[in-house]
């Protein structure tokens, strides 16, 4: 196990979550209540409190604090309410998640991947969250409804799918590939669903650092 980072180094992390908007006091606790050094490759332990992103297996990636602190700012989790996250990635973001939610579901697409998510949030006692290896963007029903749902991708198309799996009320954060390319050509959406459950509500909140979505589950890994 990794030494506890250095209290500037935190206190540098806090900052910079800060600057990205983040205001929620249940998140920056969250932030502070989970050490990223935990849920990061070993080698990347002494960059684990920089707000970079870190590489982690079959090619993918930790997001840098600020862009992940920045999505939970929008999605606006709440004590008592079911999360789904599409991307469990090194569960990192699941634990932050499940700090805040009162249950939290992760979906990976990648085999290898959730396998050790969900073994680094047993060893770190998160007992509210679990990891399913399945394709996200296809989530089943017998999942039920949740309150928010976060993707840590981008799609270029409405999911419909996800829209489904989302209760009166809720909301869904995600980022929306334009089909221009360049800078800013993809943005941070946050779809809100209406108490009656019918119409949603749109708000673009800028442009975002998001990985392209890969519909079904990994072949391989």
């Amino acid at each position: 196990m990794s030494a506890p980072a250095p209290l500037e180094e935190r206190a540098a992390l806090a900052l910079q979550l800060r600057r990205a908007g983040v205001r929620s006091v249940a998140v920056m606790r969250a932030f502070e209540c989970v050490p990223r050094e935990r849920f990061a490759p070993h080698r990347f332990h002494d960059l684990a409190n920089r707000d970079i992103a870190l590489p982690i297996g079959c090619g993918q990636t930790m997001p840098a604090p600020a862009d992940l602190g920045r999505r939970l700012e929008i999605l606006g989790v709440e004590a008592g309410q079911r999360v789904l996250e599409i991307g469990s990635g090194s569960g990192y973001a699941t634990a932050i998640l499940a700090r805040i939610a009162k249950e939290v579901v992760s979906i990976e697409r990648y085999q290898s991947l959730a396998t050790e998510a969900a073994t680094r949030l047993t060893q770190f006692g998160v007992a509210n969250a679990r990891v399913v290896c399945a394709d996200g963007l296809a989530a089943p029903a017998s999942l039920g409804e949740f309150d928010r749902i976060v993707l840590h991708v981008a799609v270029a198309d409405e999911p419909r799918a996800l829209y489904e799996r989302l209760a009166s009320g809720g909301t869904i954060v995600f980022g929306r590939r334009q089909a221009r390319a360049g800078r800013g050509a993809t943005r941070l959406v946050r779809v809100q669903r209406s108490a009656a459950g019918g119409l949603f509500a749109e708000i673009d909140r800028g442009s975002c650092r998001l990985p392209q979505a890969v519909a079904g589950p990994a072949k391989a890994l």
